[in-house]
């Protein structure tokens, strides 16, 4: 695909998620941090979020290459019926790396933008497990060709938690295929696969363990960052906002892959009304 045109429709989509995330006003006061702390936890909980959560990665290769990604990943909520919502999660991730292939220099842009819409139901089974199912898809966004394969993808993504004394503790998994694309691009079969353990503490505080697992079906490859992050839920002005930190490690990776990284979070919080 022309560059240009890649780079004209990564934009166009970025400022579009970027004005809808800015346009969701400031945070009812009717949560408390510990309450929006705990929805924060739950993927599918009725609270619009949107955290821009940075991550750098250390180790690329001979080289020792670095990735830096800013990820803008708004959360929304949308009842579509008397028992049901409709989950929107949007990942769109704006990428500086260097050397991660060897000597194959610095690239900047956007990524592939990565949505997700879950089918939820609004109360938890009688045994206290809450769940949604839906698609997952994969938009081949990325403003440079080594920032994301020229591919189209979809798939299936269910998602499954309970709360539990203190704990938020659950399961996130998607299958991405591909669906049409460059054929000078590899074509894309990944599994992911993230387990989380959230325990949440007084003051809006959580300390976070999870585990971005990813197989990589074409070349028989996982890919495993366990991360650990700790977070405060605050009110900033009128806004309540969450603020995270935290490393990782990579249990495994493909060869050349990277060592370790570090993540830190800033989220808006818009519970509903």
């Amino acid at each position: 695909m022309n560059p240009s045109v890649k780079q004209a429709r990564a934009g166009l989509t970025l400022v579009a998620l970027i004005g809808l995330a800015i346009t969701t006003g400031p945070a009812s006061a009717q949560d408390s941090a510990d309450e929006l702390a705990k929805k924060l936890s739950n993927p599918v909980a009725s609270l619009i979020s949107i955290p821009l959560q940075y991550n750098a990665d250390f180790g690329y290769g001979s080289e020792d290459g670095t990735r830096h990604t800013l990820n803008i990943q708004p959360v929304i909520p949308a009842s579509i019926s008397e028992d049901w919502n409709l989950i929107s999660r949007i990942i769109v991730p704006v990428i500086y790396q260097d050397d991660i292939a060897g000597k194959s220099g610095s690239q900047f842009g956007l990524g592939d933008i990565n949505p997700t819409f879950f089918f939820s139901p609004k109360q938890p089974t009688k045994g206290g497990i809450t769940w949604g199912v839906g698609p997952v898809f994969l938009l081949p966004t990325a403003s440079d060709d080594l920032l994301g394969p020229d591919q189209w993808g979809a798939g299936p993504s269910v998602l499954v938690l309970t709360e539990t004394h203190g704990w938020t503790i659950g399961v996130l998994a998607n299958h991405i295929w591909s669906v049409a694309g460059s054929s000078n691009d590899p074509d894309i079969s990944n599994t992911f696969l993230q387990p989380f353990f959230a325990k949440h503490l007084p003051g809006g505080r959580t300390l976070t363990f999870n585990a971005e697992s990813t197989y990589d079906w074409e070349n028989q490859q996982w890919t495993v960052p366990i991360n650990v992050t700790y977070s405060k839920v605050t009110r900033v002005g009128s806004q309540m906002m969450s603020f995270a930190g935290g490393v990782r490690g990579y249990a495994d990776a493909p060869t050349g892959g990277p060592d370790w990284g570090l993540r830190f979070v800033v989220t808006f919080l818009v519970p509903p009304k």
